[in-house]
């Protein structure tokens, strides 16, 4: 309780800082005087609620990051762990995948008009390479990272080439793979709207940059909050995935005192406290 306290204190020490900044017109280094106050954003997002627009931009973005990112899960998953398991594959597919990976989705704008029949298409495949490459290159890490000590056990049991696939490869890499798409999904957020803006037809992108030509800054900060919100909803979707299929790990997390608990299953374990116990020198000599 102590520490949602904290998160709702800071949230609200927050707002209450931009009020007084806005509301006083705070002129110094930052101009405050040209922002909108609380209150001002509040009721343009009131007012938003209460019409149809705001929910079909919603819905449109939505569609269009869900449509990128899980396409960009599904491959940059099997592209990940071909690349990490086949020289072949690492020898034909690394130098174009690295070639490609430093440019930015967004540059990718003008290629997605001229290569798609449709504005909705484009934005979703901007949506996908923005994902794709954090997916694709923490899957490749961690799977190479794996220990062939348990690869070699399950051949040793007979196992093949499925059966250490399903059952080494692929979990012993989870944590990676969804640290990927921890980043994915705000690296797609962030190229989302930026794409809705320059070539979108509705979504919170592009109502956003309208808000801003007609010069409606409550209605250009409504749009932001409103990414925030999504964004922040969708990272944390992702992550309780990501620890629900993982819980069989053993966590570590730190309590007050500086000192480290392990939890498995939710079960948490003390550190040691105290001397620690002396030695049996003479069982040590006898095994």
């Amino acid at each position: 309780m102590t520490r949602y306290a904290l998160r709702v204190a800071s949230l609200a020490a927050a707002l209450g800082l931009w009020q007084l900044l806005t509301s006083r017109d705070v002129d110094l280094w930052l101009r405050f005087s040209q922002f909108p106050t609380v209150g001002d954003v509040a009721r343009a997002f009131a007012g938003r609620l209460a019409g149809p627009d705001y929910w079909t931009d919603l819905t449109d973005s939505l569609t269009r990051i869900l449509s990128g990112f899980l396409l960009a899960a599904v491959l940059g998953v099997a592209g990940g762990v071909l690349v990490a398991r086949s020289r072949l594959a690492a020898d034909l597919l690394g130098p174009l995948l690295e070639v490609v990976r430093p440019i930015p989705a967004i540059a990718l704008v003008p290629v997605a008009i001229l290569l798609f029949p449709s504005n909705e298409q484009g934005i979703v495949f901007i949506t996908f390479t923005a994902a794709f490459f954090p997916v694709l290159v923490s899957t490749r890490h961690a799977v190479r990272a794996l220990a062939p000590v348990w690869e070699e056990a399950v051949r040793t049991m007979g196992g093949g080439r499925w059966r250490i696939l399903g059952s080494v490869v692929l979990p012993g890499a989870l944590p990676g793979v969804f640290g990927g798409l921890s980043v994915g999904i705000g690296v797609s957020w962030i190229c989302v709207i930026s794409a809705e803006m320059i070539s979108g037809q509705y979504g919170v992108g592009y109502r956003t940059w309208q808000d801003y030509t007609v010069v409606d800054y409550p209605g250009v900060f409504v749009g932001m909050v409103t990414i925030g919100v999504l964004g922040w909803l969708t990272s944390t979707a992702v992550e309780l995935l990501g620890r629900r299929l993982t819980r069989w790990l053993p966590r570590t997390s730190y309590v007050p005192g500086g000192r480290a608990q392990r939890r498995v299953r939710g079960a948490a374990t003390p550190a040691p406290t105290g001397p620690r116990p002396r030695k049996d020198v003479a069982h040590d000599q006898l095994v």
